[in-house]
Parts: C-alpha cells; sequence; structure tokens
C-alpha cells in the first residue's frame, strides 16, 4: 500500500506519497524515479516520505512551503521523531540513494553524503498534517510498470530530441552550402567583370566607344 497526499496548492500540483511499511519501503527504493526526492527523519526510524518534482525541478529550487509540507509529514510517521521538537530531516534524490545487499529491509545509504540536504523541524505542525491528510488516496501501484513506462517515455524523448538535432544540423548545413555557393557565384561574376573590363582597356577603347559600337 502506498499513501498519495497532495501538497499545499500555493506551492504547485506536487504529490507526496510514503510506503505504509518497510516492504514498501523496499519497493519504493527499488523503483524510484530520477525525480523523486527521498526524505527521513535523521538517526531514528521513520516512513520513507517521497516528493515527485516535475520535469525541470531540481531538489535546489524546491520552496520551503513544499519542504515544510514533506517534513512535517515524515516526522509524523516516526515514532521517536514525533515526540521530539527540533528534529533533524534529511533529504537528497532519489538517486543519490544505495542500497547494498548486506543492509535490512527498507534500510539504505548514500552514493555521495554531500549531497544529501538537513534542514530542522521545530515542532509538529497539525493544521498542516490534517490539511495533507485531507488529501490522503490510498493506492497499490504497480511499481515496476510505473518505473518501466516512465523509462520508455524518457527514452522515447531523447530519440525525438535526438531526431530534430539532426534535422536542425541537416538544415544548417544546407544553408551553409547555399550560403558558399552565393558567395561562390558572386565572386565568379566580380572576376568576370574584371576581366572584361580588362579587355576593353587593352583594345584601347573607353567604356563610352563600348558602348557607342555596340549602339
Amino acid at each position: 500500500m502506498v499513501f498519495y497526499y497532495k501538497a499545499r496548492p500555493d506551492a504547485g500540483d506536487y504529490t507526496i506519497y510514503m510506503g505504509a511499511d518497510k516492504n514498501e519501503n523496499e519497493e519504493l527504493i527499488k523503483y524510484g524515479l530520477p525525480e523523486d526526492v527521498w526524505f527521513h527523519v535523521d538517526k531514528v526510524s521513520s516512513a520513507h516520505v517521497y516528493l515527485r518534482l516535475k520535469k525541470g525541478d531540481s531538489i535546489d529550487t524546491i520552496s520551503e512551503g513544499l519542504l515544510e509540507d514533506c517534513a512535517q509529514l515524515v516526522k509524523a510517521h516516526s515514532i521517536q521523531g514525533n515526540k521530539m521538537n527540533n528534529v533533524e530531516v534529511v533529504y537528497t534524490s532519489w538517486s543519490n540513494l544505495k542500497k547494498a545487499p548486506s543492509m535490512d529491509v527498507g534500510q539504505v545509504g548514500f552514493h555521495n553524503p554531500r549531497l544529501v540536504h538537513i534542514l530542522t523541524v521545530e515542532k509538529r505542525v497539525n493544521e498542516i498534517l490534517n490539511r495533507l491528510q485531507k488529501t490522503r488516496v490510498e493506492r497499490r501501484p504497480d511499481l515496476k510498470a510505473e518505473k518501466d513506462a516512465s523509462n520508455a517515455a524518457e527514452k522515447a524523448e531523447k530519440k525525438m530530441q535526438l531526431k530534430d538535432k539532426k534535422r536542425r544540423e541537416e538544415i544548417e548545413r544546407l544553408v551553409k552550402e547555399r550560403q558558399a555557393e552565393i558567395r561562390s557565384y558572386k565572386g565568379l561574376m566580380v572576376a568576370e567583370k574584371m576581366t572584361s573590363n580588362r579587355q576593353i582597356a587593352s583594345a584601347g577603347k573607353s567604356m563610352q566607344e563600348v558602348e557607342d559600337d555596340f549602339v
């Protein structure tokens, strides 16, 4: 079972979600997406809370209000953390989570600890939690299928971007070729004109005399 929540409206249309137990947490770790940001109470047991960002977002651009929603939710779902004030919550991108075979179910580490952010939750705020609770939806998603679909969409997007890049490069090539042809043609015309002028001069005639002869 996965619980889904809607973040505060003024933060935008963002979804926050978490597993019902450590087994669900294990699945979420395994099938997370690059847009996911993971939250956990530092040094004590808690739920694994995820925020799904939008394309183009980054962990550094998450608004304070959105961070507060996630932090309050993860604190409330920690037996120890919920009873404490000034709780530290750590968060990092899903891609920074490291799962080793020796780790217990639901346990994770980090590929790069320097990419882990920390924020302090001063106290529980029931107003925030009550608002989030009203938006909660329970589902049993096929996480693997969702990840496969996301990977397929990303692959198709990259393929389209590559195709578009090649098309633009081909257009640029054709434009450069055309410009080179035009410069070459102009150069040829100038050369022919210079040759004609030299021929006239060698004949000892002025341009007016040539024009008179033509007439």
